[in-house]
């Protein structure tokens, strides 16, 4: 009787990864968080995580149709860009130097009332998008106009979104009053809402720039959906001073008073907490979203980050938009989110080098609520990863690696990009987007604003 071969054969896969270290950032609590693996290779078969393993177990387990050898490099999930407006690239520089209520004013506002359209969203977008993943973002939040056609140039170049539909009080070119802009953002969700890469959720720009009424309906849409909010919050001292005029109470306790405040709600910016702030986003299990460079060009303030890590809050990273960063370089970000917070904190052992790793990763991933997707590399999620380059002089001596990736400025190290398994940056060079085409149409754009600004 012939022995069968069957259950012992290698399984065939898409692809097996060989590079130097692995950090899959798991925080189960069987897991050892920070561990870095050595010697391990990673699969991707269906877009997805089949597993981490020995390299020498390859062999035995697995059939891959390609096999990549990536030495001196170091695998770790795609960063995760919890809050920013993408097409606001074509308005980088424009408006430098001012704070924020002049800076909306005066020159945002004024810009976007001559220039918002599809086709610039559309093309800010791409540039973005193509500026994210040569630094190492696989997933991104954007709350701004038209957000279908951010929708339609993510699905062309392949990039895991989570699309916030903004909601206003006055018009725009995009929609005329509160109702237009739910009624237009709700067939934006519709029309995505079974997309394997695109979530789409709700996008109230702020406390001062939408109605109380508005905000509850939000509220009420957001549980029967199950989707998520973004809204600016609490991110000058000016805008809470100014609540507490009108209102009798800060912006946050608004949001909860009206039902706004829920493990759903992911509050940006946060500049301006106090106590009572923080027993709500507790009792809430509302999200925090840090955007530090954004907040310290603005001279807005700093989000208290360690104190709300120590109060059991999840707190995520953004880099706001080009116009107030000026860069999407996640990992300049999570730099900018470790130095500040030990500044805030006093404390040179506050937001330590993993942890703000974590806040660009998988704390991103539950910001989003899509913890169980993305955000750590473990067998069944989604194979969104990155491949980093350690061999240049100025990673050198590799005392420790986490070091090297947080305070060194590591994006123009990122070599490979993945997401959901499909390579988008392959050594350095984007596979989806043209390169050539984006200078030219970014080239156009700053000549048509150069003309009016």
């Amino acid at each position: 009787m012939s022995k069968s071969v069957s259950s012992t054969s290698p399984k065939p896969v898409d692809l097996c990864l060989d590079p130097s270290w692995i950090i899959p950032l798991n925080q189960q609590p069987s897991g050892n968080r920070e561990r870095i693996l050595s010697d391990c290779s990673l699969i991707i078969n269906d877009g997805l995580i089949e597993a981490i393993l020995p390299r020498a177990e390859v062999a035995l387990r697995y059939s891959p149709k390609e096999r990549l050898a990536l030495d001196g490099q170091l695998i770790m999930p795609g960063l995760i860009n919890c809050h920013g407006h993408a097409a606001m690239t074509l308005m980088r520089g424009v408006g430098d130097d001012q704070p924020l209520q002049h800076w909306l004013e005066k020159t945002i506002w004024p810009l976007e009332a001559r220039h918002l359209s599809e086709e610039f969203v559309g093309d800010g977008s791409r540039l973005a998008m193509a500026e994210m993943l040569l630094s190492g973002t696989t997933c991104f939040a954007d709350m701004y106009f038209y957000p279908g056609s951010v929708a339609a140039e993510a699905r062309k170049a392949g990039m895991r979104a989570q699309l916030y539909f903004p909601i206003l009080q006055f018009e725009t070119p995009w929609a005329q009053d509160e109702d237009s802009y739910l009624h237009k953002g709700l067939q934006v969700w519709d029309d995505y809402r079974s997309d394997a890469l695109i979530n789409v959720g709700f996008g109230p720009h702020a406390p001062y720039s939408v109605s109380k009424p508005m905000l509850q309906r939000i509220a009420t849409y957001a549980e029967e959906l199950q989707a998520s909010v973004q809204i600016h919050l609490q991110e000058t001292a000016r805008e809470v001073e100014r609540h507490i005029a009108q209102h009798g109470c800060r912006p946050i306790d608004t949001l909860a008073e009206l039902g706004l405040l829920s493990p759903l709600t992911q509050c940006v910016h946060m500049t301006q907490v106090v106590d009572t702030d923080i027993e709500l986003l507790v009792a809430s299990g509302a999200q925090v979203i840090h955007c530090p460079q954004s907040n310290m060009k603005l001279a807005s303030g700093a989000c208290p980050t360690q104190k709300l890590l120590d109060a059991g809050i999840n707190v995520a990273l953004g880099t706001d938009g080009a116009a107030s960063n000026n860069e999407l370089n996640l990992f300049a970000e999570l730099q900018a989110a470790a130095l500040l917070g030990k500044l805030t904190a006093n404390d040179a052992a506050a937001i330590n080098a993993f942890t703000a790793l974590e806040m660009a990763t998988i704390s991103g991933a539950k910001a989003m609520g899509l913890g169980d997707v993305i955000g750590s590399l473990e067998a069944g999620k989604a194979a969104d990863l990155i491949s980093v380059d350690l061999t240049d002089i100025s990673s050198q001596p590799l005392h420790n690696i986490v070091s090297q990736l947080v305070y060194t400025q590591s994006a123009h190290r990122v070599r490979n990009v993945w997401v959901a398994g499909q390579q988008l940056v392959k050594n350095r060079q984007l596979t989806r987007i043209d390169s050539s085409e984006l200078r030219v149409t970014a080239t156009s754009w700053q000549r048509r604003i150069r003309g009016t600004h």
